[in-house]
Order: structure tokens, then sequence, then C-alpha cells
């Protein structure tokens, strides 16, 4: 017999969007575009560096790693205001580890991140959810006063938030940093934040104006390193030290400091890709439009559109022409993540001839 579960894990599925090996994947968000060789030869150059001394421990404050990282993000951020882990995934749930737990509150607003809840669960933090306005953005009057009722120990906004893709504004963030005050922290997750448009700004602007302010990054989409799981954040010098303490020892290895830092020293070039995807993004969402459904403004690198009746049945004929994108969000839309013009244009198509049987007049809410 095995030791029972823990009764709020009883008959949960792990959390993951499917793997499916098909012609055009879109539905993770990845960046399309590899490493180049240049990229390669330095990873690999640095990785058997590393390697020489894999019988040590990494590390464990990766010194040169926040450095670096500091001197990317810029805005006046020093390396004794970063910390990294293992994704952006492990991040939050050090921030909840050390902020949230039994008596405590995390808050934030649906639709969003579908892991948000899970972090909660996982550190034994209460978990509260408010509403977002028909076009996604937010009602900055009834999140204060929700926050103001609620007194949440985390607050968590994405910006772009997933899956919508939309933006805050700087005042929503000055504001609630403001409402939730002495008691908690406010984590603005920017996991796709180089692909903002023009003019819509980071929150970083604001940090040094509010000591409550946690801004989440990764390198996992533009910088084209999902596979490599490093993601950071930047916030006051004692909101790092309050990470550290529950971070397990030696967290972040050898080898994935000498990888983020290789992909550092390449930034311009990897990042290169950001403008194209953004292209491809406005392209994507003006055709969406022009076809007749209702799409998100997106600053991230997919987009939110819909209205169906029987989403699944998009979804399901698009994987049957070899285009995999997310079923996820609020009922009736769908997401797809950006890619390549030629994976776009047989996005297209496979959205073309599936509309046109399952579509507008059956099909669409």
């Amino acid at each position: 017999m095995f030791p029972p579960l823990r009764e709020e894990l009883r008959g949960v599925e792990p959390y993951g969007a499917p793997q499916l090996d098909v012609p055009v994947q879109l539905n993770v968000n990845e960046n399309p575009y590899p490493p180049s060789e240049a990229v390669v030869d330095d990873v690999a150059r640095s990785v058997a560096e590393a390697t020489r001394t894999l019988n040590r421990y990494p590390d464990r404050e990766f010194v040169e790693l926040r450095g670096a990282l500091a001197s990317y993000l810029g805005h006046g951020v020093c390396a004794e205001q970063v910390w990294a882990a293992n994704g952006s995934n492990e991040i939050m749930l050090q921030l909840l580890q050390a902020f949230g737990g039994p008596g405590r509150t995390a808050l934030s607003f649906a639709p969003t991140y579908s892991m948000y809840p899970e972090y909660a669960r996982d550190s034994n933090t209460a978990w509260v959810q408010g509403r977002r306005e028909s076009d996604f953005a937010l009602d900055l009057e009834v999140a204060r006063e929700l926050v103001e009722r609620v007194r949440p120990s985390v607050v968590l906004l994405p910006s772009p938030n997933n899956p919508t893709g939309t933006a805050l504004p700087p005042e929503a963030v000055s504001l609630l940093c403001e409402a939730v005050g002495e008691s908690g922290i406010v984590v603005v997750d920017e996991a796709y934040g180089e692909f903002r448009r023009a003019g819509v700004p980071s929150a970083l602007e604001v940090l040094p104006q509010h000591r409550n302010l946690v801004v989440t990054r990764t390198m996992s989409k533009a910088f084209a390193l999902a596979g490599a799981r490093l993601g950071y954040l930047a916030a006051a010098p004692e909101i790092c030290d309050a990470v550290r303490v529950v971070r397990l020892p030696y967290h972040l290895s050898a080898v994935t400091q000498a990888v983020a830092l290789a992909a550092l020293r390449h930034a311009p070039e990897l990042l290169g890709k950001v403008d194209q995807l953004r292209v491809e993004r406005d392209a994507t969402v003006a055709w969406l439009r022009e076809q007749g459904h209702q799409v998100a403004d997106s600053d991230a690198n997919f987009c939110l559109f819909g209205t169906f009746a029987d989403r699944h049945a998009v979804w399901r004929g698009l994987l049957d022409h070899g285009v995999l994108i997310r079923e996820t969000g609020p009922d009736g839309w769908l997401r797809v993540s950006i890619g390549t013009a030629e994976e776009m244009t047989s996005f297209k198509h496979a959205l073309t001839a599936v509309t046109g049987t399952a579509g507008t007049e059956e099909g669409r809410a």
C-alpha cells in the first residue's frame, strides 16, 4: 500500500500541453528560430569547460550570472537585485514558498496563467482569483478594492498576460503595489516582455519606486532557450535574500550557468528574431480579424482568438491538418504561438480549411 496522497492532489492531472509530433507546432509559445552555429559553438565550449569541474558543486550564488543578467536588464538593476532559477516556474514557486504559505493568500485575475493556482496549492497558500474585463483588461478600481479586501501576501500580474497577450499599463502596477503596501509583494511576470509593442513599458521602469515589486523574466522565449530552463527576477535585495532562504542547495547547475552566460554574450543575435516575430504576430492578428474572428490585442509571441461554439472541434481539425495550437483560455477561445512565416502560412491554410466546414455559421459562437 502506498501512503495516502494529499487530499487536494487526488484526481489532479499533471500540468502540461500536449507534446505531439506534428509538422507545425504552435502550442507552447516557443521561439521557432534555433540558435546559430556561433551560439552553439560558444555554448559547447562553455559546457566543456564547466564539465572539467563537475566533480565540484557549482557556485550556489552564481555571482557572475547575476551580474550578467543585471547588465542585460539595465534600468539601474544591480547583481544584488537579481535571482535566477530553473525556469521562471521555479522562481514563482520560490516566491510563494518565501512569501506565501499557510494562513496567507495569493491573488491574480482570470483569465491568466494556469500554473499560478498550482504554485499556490503546492506552497499551501490560499488562492483568490478576480476577473478581467471582456477585453481582458483590468478595471483598476475593482482590482484595487479586491486587493484591499483580501489583503494578499502575493499578487501575480503577468504582463503580457498568458493566454491573452495583453499588457498592463504602468499605472496598474503602481496602483496595486500601493494597495498591497507592506503586507505583501506584487509579482509582474514578464516572461514575454521582450515581445512588447513599441511604447509599451516594462515594470522595470517603476521598480525603484516600489520596494514590494518583483519583475520576473525568462530566457525560454525571446532568447530561444526553452530547453535550457533559466528564469530570473529583479527586486529589492531583501526580496532576493528571502528567496535564498527557501531555495534548494546548489539549485542552479554549473552547466545551466555556463549555457546562460554564453547566451547572454550573444544577446543581440539571439534577440534579433524578436522583431521578425513581432511583425509576424501583428500580421497574424490582422489576418484573423479579416476572417471575422475576435482577437485579443497581443504584446506577446502568441495571440488568443475565437470565439467558437466547439473550440475542441476546431483544435482537432487543425491537428488533422498537421498544425498543433493550444486549447486554453476562456471557453470558445484558442491560442496560437507565432512561428516562422512558413509555419504561419500553414496555420492560416489549415484554419481556413477547418472553419470552412466547422466555421462561421456552425462552429463559431
